[in-house]
């Protein structure tokens, strides 16, 4: 019996082991994460993955409709660009809708205008955002609350891109400001 136990915890330590390899070796390849997109910015303007891989990139997938976590997200983003300074000037910073059925350009205009100069906010069709979101591995979700309204469920941290579009790591919400200057610089950097 104990050896049949030790072999299915061999047999699952493996699977583990080899999953979290192949999604490194994804992520690490130095290839540009996330698909091809054919999306609009906030004035109505296309944009592309074309982008997000010109300069480094800060990539926040969110809404407009977020109680906290996406104003308190764009808010810090912008204020720890400002910190960077010159420093960061070559660091391209997105909002992507992940709810582009009610975040029309002119909503996430006037949402992101109010917030940054600095962030660009991106929406469409939401097929199209549908597939994008899945290209760059982001978690969203409908979820009802009743009386025809709703919320979104969503991966709440920025992505970071290096130049060219290969990941080079996240920020957490929430994450330590001084962590999040310190990985920004890198990105602006690359090193």
């Amino acid at each position: 019996m104990r050896a049949i136990l030790y072999g299915l915890l061999f047999l699952v330590a493996a699977g583990i082991g080899y999953v979290a390899f192949d999604w490194y070796a994804k992520v690490g390849s130095g290839d540009a994460y996330g698909g091809a997109f054919q999306l609009v910015d906030q004035k109505g303007q296309p944009i592309s993955e074309k982008e997000f891989r010109a300069q480094p990139s800060a990539v926040f997938f969110g809404f407009t409709h977020c109680p906290e976590i996406c104003p308190t997200t764009l808010f810090e983003l912008d204020g720890w660009l400002k910190q960077l300074g010159a420093e960061g000037e070559n660091i391209r910073a997105f909002f992507v809708s992940v709810d582009p059925e009610r975040d029309t350009p002119e909503i996430m205009d006037q949402y992101v205008s109010n917030v940054s100069q600095r962030i660009t906010g991106v929406t469409g069709d939401p097929a199209k955002v549908a597939a994008m979101v899945k290209s760059f591995n982001i978690y969203s979700r409908k979820v009802e609350t009743g009386g025809g309204e709703y919320t979104m469920d969503h991966t709440a941290s920025v992505l970071l891109l290096e130049k060219g579009g290969a990941f080079a790591g996240t920020i957490a919400y929430g994450e330590n400001g001084q962590t999040a200057v310190a990985k920004l610089k890198r990105l602006a950097t690359g090193s």
